[in-house]
């Protein structure tokens, strides 16, 4: 046998197994990519959900201020208290994110009547929960634009090639954005 022979004999082998090896890498490197950015969503939902907790531990007492004051608005302090018991039964994110904006209605609704009694504008502790909720309702605002943009970034990966193939290898599946309610983008109305 000649050397040109058997350096071509060898130089297949060789080149087969160089390039399965950078496929190999390739594909291990974009998965590994794709578990980190499905945690990183998974960790900024979490964010969105503290967030949630933290106004729902304010809205009892912003309602038990309130409701010393006004009895006869039954109605929302019950429609606040269903709310808030949804969301705690809720499993997943859609869910969760659902009973959220029954709690941002029922909200809006008690923020209005509150508008339209001054009297309950002059309870100190009214007004420092109603702060408290309106920088609370600014930090779920941030959390959940986080969110939609650590779903964005994973949803890219996963629906782009190489992150395509890759994710429908290993099952990754694109994840939902948090949408805001239909007719959120109306302004609510107060009257005083």
């Amino acid at each position: 046998m000649n050397t040109t022979t058997v350096r071509s004999w060898f130089t297949w082998p060789v080149v087969i197994i160089v390039v399965l090896v950078v496929v190999a890498l390739i594909i291990g490197g974009k998965y590994n990519s794709l578990v980190r950015q499905n945690e990183a969503v998974d960790t900024q939902w979490a964010q969105v959900e503290s967030q949630y907790q933290r106004r729902f531990d304010l809205i009892p007492n912003l309602v038990a201020s309130v409701q010393g004051a006004m009895k006869q608005e039954s109605a929302i302090f019950l429609s606040l208290a269903d709310a808030r018991s949804n969301y705690a039964g809720a499993r997943t994110p859609d869910e969760k994110a659902a009973a959220a904006t029954q709690v941002e209605t029922s909200f809006g609704r008690l923020l209005a009547v509150v508008e339209n009694y001054p009297q309950l504008k002059s309870i100190d502790t009214v007004q420092s929960l109603m702060s408290e909720l309106a920088g609370t309702e600014n930090r779920v605002a941030v959390e959940r634009m986080r969110y939609n943009e650590s779903v964005r970034d994973y949803n890219i990966s996963v629906k782009t090639f190489p992150g395509s193939f890759v994710a429908s290898l290993f099952g990754f599946t694109p994840r939902t954005m948090f949408d805001a309610q239909t007719g959120a983008e109306n302004a609510p109305k107060v009257n005083l």
